[in-house]
């Protein structure tokens, strides 16, 4: 009989873990339910793709029968993390952080179930701004070794362009998140990247120090993709998680492009599908391993923006690109449509007024409204490098006007490169 996988098992097999403390005691402990957290600094109101690997880690526990708690950092946030800066991050107002943190709160929640307990949504800035600085110097800060600080990892690199004191207190207060959660809520086990891993020992000694039990740390590898690439950057900048700062065809357009070396990696780390499925997938090249990268966009798609928002985005890339219909036996776990239908709606699409359409744009100032470029010089080069396409077919003059003419259906299809489309029509 095969025996059941433990979740640090499921984390490990799936690429999640790169650094653990006492792995066979962690093991052991994971065979009964075990409440665990994740923080998640409120820099922004929406995550982005960077962050889906603690979130999908926090997923595959709470699916293993454990409490995730999702801490947002609403008082570590009017701190700052160094790790892995070479520069102090900027320092937000108190309003700019509480907004985020409510934002965060609703996004977080799409991937796991709160009901009932089965899941906290804590926010730090609940016990850390009630901190009294000298109780907590006296109760907190004499269990800490300044040399030992200076050596990890997350200082040491800051060390040489400067490390500020406010900063400098950061490794305090997450080690204390720690130690509350444990005494508060029985939490004895932090994940987190793995520039983290100087910050969550710190809390690990600390419950040893100030509650005498034993505490876990489990650190995932620093994502890039194959050629190097920070995970979820690109040349237009952050892929978003919310909808509004990147459009889920947008969303879908990433993962559907990534490089075929990342595709059996990433549907392990962003897809709920069997591994088994998955490694399959390690055989395939050409059609079919593209065809994997169209499950993978769906599946993706699907646990951030939702099956329906899934499914408009395959069609809408289908209707740009075509496609061929899925194999049957290609990850049959995925819920993603096999045939090859289309559908146009769900290209992102701008506006023109019709007067400005009717006398004809320049083709360079249409793709650099449409926000295809940066800058209208910077379309220039594009359709001077034969990479604008309109309905398909290249640009040859930058200058060209595209008028009311080019229309069919209703509107126009301007695509830059192999990736990115927009849909223009007539303002209503």
């Amino acid at each position: 009989m095969t025996p059941v996988k433990n979740a640090l098992d499921i984390l490990t097999e799936r690429g999640f873990v790169e650094q653990v403390t006492d792995r066979e005691a962690l093991r052991e402990r994971l065979s009964k339910p075990m409440t665990c957290y994740i923080g998640f600094d409120p820099t922004a109101d929406s995550l982005h793709v960077g962050s889906l690997v603690p979130i999908m880690a926090l997923v595959h526990m709470q699916r293993s029968g454990h409490r995730p708690i999702v801490l947002v950092g609403g008082g570590t946030g009017m701190v700052g993390d160094p790790s892995g800066r070479t520069e102090m991050r900027q320092m937000l107002m108190k309003e700019q952080i509480e907004h985020n943190v409510q934002a965060l709160k609703i996004q977080l929640s799409r991937f796991l179930d709160f009901a009932e307990g089965k899941a906290l949504l804590l926010n730090n800035a609940d016990w850390l701004m009630e901190l009294r600085y000298i109780d907590f110097l006296r109760d907190i800060g004499r269990h800490f070794s300044v040399n030992r600080m200076l050596a990890a990892e997350s200082y040491r690199a800051r060390l040489e362009t400067g490390l500020n004191f406010i900063e400098f207190n950061y490794m305090l207060l997450q080690a204390y998140d720690f130690y509350h959660l444990a005494k508060t809520y029985g939490c004895f086990l932090q994940m987190g990247g793995n520039d983290q891993w100087g910050n969550i020992v710190a809390g690990i000694d600390l419950i040893r120090k100030k509650l005498h039990q034993e505490a876990f740390g489990i650190t995932f590898p620093l994502l890039t993709t194959a050629t190097g690439a920070k995970m979820g950057k690109t040349a237009a900048g952050a892929v978003w998680l919310s909808a509004q700062r990147t459009s889920p065809y947008d969303f879908y357009q990433y993962w559907i492009n990534v490089d075929d070396r990342d595709v059996v990696r990433f549907l392990k780390l962003y897809t709920l599908l069997p591994v088994e499925e998955i490694d399959a997938v390690s055989q395939l090249e050409g059609e079919q391993l593209n065809a994997a990268k169209s499950v993978l966009a769906y599946e993706v798609t699907c646990l951030v923006h939702g099956r329906q928002a899934a499914e408009d985005a395959r069609r809408a890339a289908l209707r740009v690109f075509g496609g061929r219909r899925l194999p049957e036996n290609l990850l049959p776990s995925s819920t993603v449509s096999r045939d090859a239908d289309s559908d146009e709606g769900s290209v992102p699409t701008v506006h023109v007024e019709r007067s400005r359409m009717e006398t004809g744009v320049p083709a360079f100032e249409l793709f650099a409204d449409a926000g295809l470029c940066e800058s209208r010089s910077a379309a220039r080069r594009l359709i001077q490098q034969g990479g604008a396409y309109v309905n398909g077919r290249r640009l040859e003059r930058f200058d060209a006007l595209i008028s009311l003419d080019w229309f069919k259906d209703g509107a126009v299809l301007l695509r830059a490169g192999k990736k990115k489309v927009r849909r223009v029509s007539v303002a209503p």
